[in-house]
């Protein structure tokens, strides 16, 4: 809850990495609203930047929100332990990088993609609509599909039967 004594300084929705933020949320809950940052992430951050995690991200100044920024752009350089990072070991550069937003989207969609074309498991997996890793498939998962049997067809073939034995 917002306190009703605000300063002037204070801002309500803040702008970071694409994303409109609540100023009146904690620094480190956020920095979680941001496509690829999660909880681990986002006090990895929050520490490298030496800020205060309970501080109101709109009462933060502008220069601490340039660093929360380039710490999220480039999280490896501000000594964010590389496990944390979202693509570890690329395949086609073999470096480790983190991704945010609309570039996560695209990367998974690529990956997806490259799945597809290979045609791994998980690749025809994904192609056939079906539970990619290893979920119980028998009664789960039936969206879009003919779960049960309708009565109305049962009473008709029941009734055709029926026909057929009166008249042969």
């Amino acid at each position: 809850m917002v306190s009703t004594r605000l300063s002037k300084e204070f801002r309500h929705i803040v702008r970071i990495h694409g994303t409109d933020l609540d100023g009146s949320q904690n620094l480190d809950f956020a920095i979680r609203t941001i496509s690829g940052v999660d909880r681990a992430m986002s006090n990895a951050v929050v520490k490298a930047t030496g800020l205060n995690p309970k501080a109101r991200l709109g009462e933060v100044s502008d220069e601490d929100l340039r660093k929360i920024e380039e710490a999220l752009k480039e999280p490896a350089k501000h000594g964010v332990p590389s496990w944390l990072l979202n693509y570890r070991k690329d395949l086609q550069s073999g470096e480790s990088f983190h991704l945010l937003g609309s570039d996560l989207s695209l990367r998974v969609r690529s990956d997806i993609d490259f799945m597809r074309k290979i045609q791994s498991r998980k690749g025809i997996r994904h192609s056939l609509g079906l539970k990619v890793r290893g979920q119980r498939t028998k009664t789960t998962g039936r969206t879009g599909r003919v779960v049960g049997v309708k009565k109305k067809g049962i009473i008709a073939a029941a009734a055709a039967a029926a026909a057929r034995e009166e008249s042969g």
